[in-house]
């Protein structure tokens, strides 16, 4: 089982991220006060610590979160890209669309390289389905076919 360990939010594109210590996830709309709030499809984006420690040692630098402008971040793992997969983050019930594929800003913002070194490692981009708040320090579930889709 995973944690969240971090949570980014910015109200536009090319705004800088801001680190909060919770949000609110709501259900066919995704987090209250991201750019993505609204999107139909594109509601939170997931990634790991984990991966991005990968990421780091092929650049050849840090590769911290918060550059990678992903939402939310937990600890250990590898996130999963299957569209389709639910991932339980307390109340919150998050079903995947698709890989989060880095792009060529990636180089501008952490340098030559990021966008490669993030390949297959930089998360997935969800739609929420349960509403809920999301906390750092929350557990994180997802790839049991048990999983519990009450909260």
């Amino acid at each position: 089982m995973s944690t969240i360990t971090e949570i980014h939010i910015a109200p536009g594109r090319r705004l800088p991220m801001k680190s909060v210590g919770s949000v609110q996830a709501e259900a066919g709309r995704g987090l209250v006060g991201d750019r993505y709030h609204g999107a139909k499809h594109r509601h939170v984006t997931l990634q790991s610590a984990e991966q991005l420690d990968l990421a780091a040692h092929a650049l050849g630098r840090p590769v911290p979160a918060v550059g990678t402008r992903r939402n939310l971040t937990v600890d250990v793992g590898v996130v999963p890209t299957a569209p389709g997969t639910l991932i339980r983050i307390g109340p919150v019930l998050l079903e995947v669309v698709r890989v989060a594929a880095p792009c060529r800003l990636l180089d501008d913002d952490l340098g030559p390289g990021a966008m490669a070194a993030l390949r297959r490692r930089a998360g997935s981009c969800c739609r929420v389905l349960a509403s809920g708040h999301v906390t750092v320090g929350d557990p994180v579930s997802w790839g049991d076919p048990m999983l519990d889709l009450t909260p």
